[in-house]
């Protein structure tokens, strides 16, 4: 009993720390996901699309320029680069339940 307990217990935390292991890439590639289906839905303006873009595009420049002595993303680099993913997932989630709608 006990050591099925254990097993399923280690097989979660496992499964929640792949989450929490995507990529840079694969952060922003989920993002753009998101944003494409805020715009199909009608749940993100024009407006807020828009901005959203602007800060995607932001990041993604300054990935280029962190990433430029090729030796990749320094800890610092990245730690900032989460946080600012952090932020765009919180600002899309905020766009796409705010209830404004895109007019038909």
């Amino acid at each position: 009993m006990n050591r099925l307990l254990l097993t399923t217990l280690l097989a979660a935390g496992l499964a929640a720390g792949a989450a929490q292991a995507q990529t840079i890439n694969q952060r922003r590639a989920n993002q753009q996901k998101r944003i494409a289906e805020g715009a199909r839905s009608g749940e993100l303006t024009n407006k807020e699309i828009a901005r959203l873009e602007a800060e995607e595009a932001r990041l993604k420049r300054q990935l280029q320029e962190d990433r430029k002595d090729g030796r990749g993303l320094s800890p610092k680099e990245r730690a900032k680069t989460q946080k600012q993913l952090d932020k765009i997932s919180r600002d899309i989630t905020k766009q796409k339940n705010d209830l404004q709608k895109r007019p038909k």
